[in-house]
């Protein structure tokens, strides 16, 4: 076959195989077009999960009607107009390709009236070389799109359509993931002629959170912490949920650049290292973040369906965001709670200073140091339910409800099996694994005395070469101070082997090849490396496991109120190393349940 022009039909067909997958990415595409066209209220209506009828209705700023014509024509937008204006694109859509695309696989049908115009217009295109000559039409400020018979003249694409029950959850995820990132609009959506959900306007944090109870449910809201953080001109804000709510699958990341849903590996990566001693084995995070920066600091012209983006400064942003959760997370303390007016944590009351307690790593079980020197009275509450009280002066015993000393943990009441701790506090009964507990503390007090000096090194007997490409041999001697940092000490030997004379003192017998490859790896692909810090914790996290308190050792009341305060201090304290929770709260209302008072 010679070399021939493609039919403008063709052309719009082959680009519709890129953007346009199924139904769900109508919608994404019409959407983005009303929020960039200044909509504050959008309704979308499907019918057969969207096989039928996708209509998108808003109360934008309308296409003109001498522009109607132009809507459908293929890389013909409203939103850039040169090179400079595509390097700093802040707008949702600028490759002028959706509408064409659209219409070349379906029968769409666009009305509209633009602002200041006295009359609307519609115009109408069924997959044709031709559209139709726009006509006037009676159509408020706006614009309504019908999308009808999607892929009936693709009948290969129309095949791989799934279901009716599926095509329209793709839609209705998708939606969701569009009112997520814009609270300054409302949206609806039907399903055959019947409301699925609206979302008014949430434009306050009470608001915003109603929004996303709707979307995601109430026992997200419950578990989440607001976040915002700026620096270096990068600002990220949203609500990341406690660890305890963690999934089974990443079902619940929402992550928007600059208002734009992406799905981006750097950003993942940098999530879940921020998570990564927090969360069980196998579990995901959940989270709603928005990260804003320049626009000329990100480019969003890699995809066709714009679901990926390019940062120009890669390590700067995956660092200010694994700090930045790193940080909230390590902020958290038993018995906080969240402000639900502005989202931020509340400060836990504070409790009487208690004495700094020591721990032991070593492997034989020893009295624990969580003797605490305050006096007895400070403790009285919790010592008198240890014997009967007198019954003179029952009436005046200390009451943890009304005592306002009484911290978040409470006092503690008794010891169950040897495993855990029962500790009486202002809301009911707290239950206290007190092996992850102490295992947390000790893990936190190993790294704090870590992050007070340098990661130590250790010289190999023999300097171990290592053959790596010539780009893998440059970045090493680009990133020695990051090596050096680590405990590790890189040379380069020649244009293709490299070196490894030391390494960190806490990995010794570990594979420094291996060691060295992954490094190697991580900077390539995310600009930075914490393979040394994450095999070092996990060191520390055994240490940590072997020098903590084992089940069936009897602790004192007093060891056992240190623990607790203990716990109130330290960071993460919520979980252990491995991500198991160490404390369950039952407030009264759970326990009267149980006994069925009340009913």
């Amino acid at each position: 076959m010679r070399i021939q022009a493609l039919s403008p039909q063709l052309i719009n067909q082959i680009a519709a195989g890129e953007v346009i997958e199924r139904p769900a990415s109508v919608i994404k595409e019409l959407v983005e077009n009303s929020l960039d066209a200044g909509a504050t209220r959008i309704e979308v209506d499907i019918e057969q999960g969207g096989g039928k009828l996708i209509r998108v209705r808003d109360n934008g700023l309308g296409i003109h009607s001498e522009d109607l014509a132009l809507a459908l024509s293929r890389h013909a937008t409203s939103k850039i107009a040169s090179l400079e204006e595509l390097e700093c694109v802040s707008s949702m859509g600028f490759r002028g390709e959706a509408l064409p695309s659209i219409s070349s696989v379906s029968r769409l049908t666009i009305s509209t009236r633009a602002e200041g115009q006295s009359a609307g217009w519609s115009i109408s295109g069924d997959g044709g070389d031709q559209t139709t000559q726009p006509v006037p039409d009676a159509h408020p400020q706006g614009t309504t799109i019908e999308v009808r018979d999607l892929f009936y003249n693709t009948p290969a694409r129309r095949k791989f359509m799934r279901t009716e029950k599926t095509e329209f959850g793709h839609i209705e995820t998708q939606l969701k993931r569009l009112a997520l990132g814009r609270f300054d609009v409302s949206f609806s959506l039907s399903h055959n002629r019947k409301e699925v959900f609206t979302l008014p306007l949430a434009e306050r944090p009470l608001e915003q959170e109603r929004r996303l109870a709707g979307l995601l449910g109430s026992s997200f809201v419950e578990q989440v912490i607001h976040l915002d953080r700026e620096q270096a001109g990068l600002s990220l804000r949203g609500w990341i949920a406690r660890p305890v709510f963690s999934r089974s699958q990443a079902d619940m990341q929402y992550f928007y650049v600059n208002g734009r849903m992406v799905r981006d590996k750097l950003v993942t990566h940098a999530v879940r290292q921020a998570f990564q001693d927090v969360l069980f084995h196998g579990r995901h995070p959940a989270y709603v973040l928005y990260l804003d920066l320049d626009p000329i600091q990100v480019d969003v012209n890699v995809h066709p369906a714009k679901h990926e983006v390019r940062f120009r400064d890669s390590r700067m942003v995956h660092g200010f965001i694994y700090r930045t959760l790193h940080q909230m997370l390590a902020e958290t303390r038993p018995g906080q709670e969240v402000d639900r007016n502005t989202g931020e944590i509340l400060p836990v009351d504070s409790a009487p200073v208690f004495a700094e307690a020591k721990s032991s790593i070593a492997n034989v079980q020893r009295p624990l140091g969580f003797h605490v020197k305050e006096r007895q009275p400070e403790y009285q509450s919790s010592f008198d339910i240890q014997r009967p009280a007198p019954q003179a002066n029952a009436s005046t015993d200390p009451d943890p409800e009304t005592d306002s000393q009484v911290p978040p943990l409470g006092f503690a009441l008794a010891q169950l099996k040897g495993i855990y701790i029962l500790a009486e506090n202002a809301a009911g009964l707290i239950l206290v694994d007190m092996h992850a507990a102490h295992e947390r503390i000790t893990y936190e007090r190993f790294k704090q005395g870590l992050e007070q000096g340098r990661i130590s090194s250790q010289p190999l007997l023999v300097p171990l070469s290592v053959p790596v490409s010539s780009r893998e041999a440059e970045l090493a001697i680009e990133h020695q101070s990051l090596f050096a940092e680590l405990g590790m000490e890189v040379d380069r030997l020649g244009a293709e082997t490299l070196v490894v004379r030391a390494i960190p003192v806490l990995l010794h017998g570990a594979d420094a090849e291996k060691l060295l490859r992954d490094i190697l790896s991580d900077i390539v692909v995310h600009g930075t490396s914490d393979r040394i810090r994450n095999d070092i914790n996990e060191v520390l996290a055994t240490m940590a496991c072997h020098g903590s308190v084992r089940a069936n050792r009897r602790l004192t009341v007093e060891e056992m109120n240190g623990l607790l305060r203990d716990m109130e201090r330290t960071e993460r304290s919520d979980q252990c190393n491995h991500g198991r929770p160490t404390w369950v709260q039952l407030d009264l209302n759970s326990l009267d349940k149980l006994f069925l008072r009340g009913q």
